[in-house]
Order: structure tokens, then C-alpha cells, then sequence
């Protein structure tokens, strides 16, 4: 008997809470604000097991790093659609394949980081200077549909408390291994 595939917006509703789950009544410029110092933490803490994958399908840390380069790009591009259009059209992505082909592996962390850096300042700017008004405006999800600039923005926050939880378990894993 074939297992029945698991419906999409189920899924997203999933996602969606898991993340403002992870943000809970927390700030999320707070938390965003305070990514970049907890990046270099463990960055530092990191050293030559930086690019090691715990798995092979799994990321590395600097591939972890990447991909919140990655997501810091697209929400860019998605807070300003949503502040300048009516209901925009968001396309999603697929972040195994843009690890991947973006090769982040292989990146320089300094780079990333100073990308990373760069656009979450401009990005919390902003979220700082937006009125409430422009904070509940729309855009249409092509995967989760209706989310407002503020939803958003307080997704990325819980985004960020994954990735850099992501980030001390890979380390772990990798050493618990030797």
C-alpha cells in the first residue's frame, strides 16, 4: 500500500510554527541582531572542522553559515516586494540545491559573514523604520501563501535560533565521531 504524500499546507503551517516556536515572545530584531556575534562564537569555536560534514548529506558549518547568507539574500528581495507591491508573487527555493551549487564549502567565511553582516543591518533598518501599518502588508508564498512583512520577519528570528542550534550540534557530532 502506497504511504500518501504530505499535504503542502499542512507542511507549511508546520514549518511556520515551528519557527515562531523557536522565536517564542522573544524580540525578533533582538534575536536578529544578536546573530552575527553568535556566528563569530562559533565560527571561532569551530576551527579546522569548519567545512567538515557530520554526514554526507548533511551541512557543514560553513555550509550552514551559507545558507543563512542564502536566506538573508531572499528575505531582502521578499520584505521589499511585500513593502512595495500589492500581494506580490514570493517564489520559493531549494536551499539543499542553492548549498550545492553556490558551493559555500568552499566559500571564505569572512566573505560570507561580511555579506551576512551587510544585509542584516539594512534588513533590521528596515524592519526599524517600517510603520505598522507596513508591517502587516502581504505577499502570496508560492509554497504557504498569504505571509505578512511582520510573520516574515519574526520566521527569520526562529530561522536563525535553528541554524545556530544546527550549528553546535554539527559541531558535536563531528567531535563525539573522533
Amino acid at each position: 500500500m502506497a504511504t500518501a504524500s504530505p499535504d503542502p499546507v499542512t507542511q507549511a503551517a508546520a514549518y511556520q510554527q515551528h519557527l515562531l516556536g523557536l522565536l517564542g515572545p522573544d524580540d525578533p530584531a533582538e534575536v536578529q541582531a544578536s546573530t552575527h556575534a553568535r556566528l563569530l562564537a562559533i565560527l571561532k569555536d569551530a576551527g579546522s572542522d569548519l567545512r567538515v560534514m557530520p554526514a554526507p548529506d548533511e551541512w557543514s558549518v560553513l555550509e550552514l553559515l551559507g545558507h543563512l547568507v542564502d536566506a538573508e539574500i531572499v528575505m531582502s528581495g521578499r520584505y521589499r516586494w511585500v513593502l512595495s507591491h500589492d500581494r506580490p508573487p514570493l517564489l520559493g527555493y531549494d536551499q539543499d540545491r542553492w548549498v550545492e551549487r553556490l558551493r559555500h564549502n568552499d566559500d571564505p567565511p569572512d566573505e560570507l559573514l561580511e555579506v551576512f553582516s551587510t544585509l542584516r543591518t539594512a534588513n533590521l533598518r528596515l524592519w526599524n523604520r517600517s510603520p505598522s501599518d507596513d508591517r502587516r502588508r502581504v505577499a502570496m508564498h508560492a509554497e504557504r501563501g498569504a505571509e505578512s512583512y511582520e510573520l516574515m520577519f519574526r520566521m527569520l528570528a526562529g530561522h536563525d535560533r535553528f541554524h545556530l542550534d544546527q550549528m553546535r550540534q554539527t559541531l558535536a557530532m563531528i567531535r563525539a565521531a573522533r
